[in-house]
């Protein structure tokens, strides 16, 4: 895998979009989450390189253009939430990730009927240790449909919220076997950032499956 090639045209991608970015609001919160996204594309490119710090820099850019499209959003734009959080866990940033985690409480995905909403809040618990509100919440995902919400990550919510390693790690392996079976990635990027974000996470409570894969950083 050319990880370079990777990370250079993420970085293109990023650099194009703020140069282009459009005045008017809505056009401007739907090129920030373009921008997010590429950010991203460029932290997962430089994390399997295991350059951590310059992915730590990508991941930071992230979150913050994703929280920057947030205000000018359609309701219900979960996925910027989960995005931001994402990123601050990827990067290694608690204190950021703590931050980003009371911002996105504030917004009230706990209490939306979305699925994606109430992951949004059930990452955002996680990050702050507020674990038995994590569980309360990935129990509902849990009982979402299959087409509504994998019910992989919900199991792996489930064990991490729990602090129930044979749930969490059965959980995670199906996650990360969904990503070797899919045939398309978040920008083009062949990493399953989903279970890097859970091992992290499971990492703060003893909880790592430490799972190997060519989707997964080497640790």
């Amino acid at each position: 895998m050319n990880w370079e090639e990777h990370s250079e045209r993420e970085e293109a991608r990023y650099a194009d979009g703020l140069a282009r970015m459009p005045s008017d609001p809505d056009g401007r919160q739907r090129q920030l989450v373009r921008v997010a996204m590429a950010a991203t594309g460029a932290g997962l490119a430089c994390l399997m390189q295991g350059r951590r710090a310059e992915a730590a820099g990508w991941f930071a850019r992230s979150a913050e253009r994703f929280r920057e499209s947030y205000p000018d959003a359609p309701p219900g734009s979960w996925g910027r939430l989960i995005g931001a959080l994402k990123a601050r866990v990827l990067a290694g940033d608690w204190d950021g990730a703590a931050a980003d985690a009371d911002w996105a409480l504030a917004q009230a995905p706990a209490e939306s009927e979305s699925p994606i909403g109430r992951y949004a809040a059930v990452l955002a618990f996680l990050v702050l240790g507020r674990d038995d509100e994590a569980l309360e919440l990935a129990e509902t995902l849990r009982a979402e449909s299959p087409d509504a919400f994998p019910r992989a990550v919900a199991d792996a919510l489930v064990g991490l919220a729990s602090r129930d390693a044979d749930d969490y790690r059965d959980g995670a392996g199906r996650v990360l076997v969904s990503f070797e079976e899919r045939d398309a990635h978040l920008e083009d990027i062949p990493v399953a950032d989903t279970v890097v974000v859970l091992e992290t996470l499971a990492g703060r409570r003893g909880l790592a499956a430490d799972p190997a894969s060519p989707l997964l950083p080497e640790r």
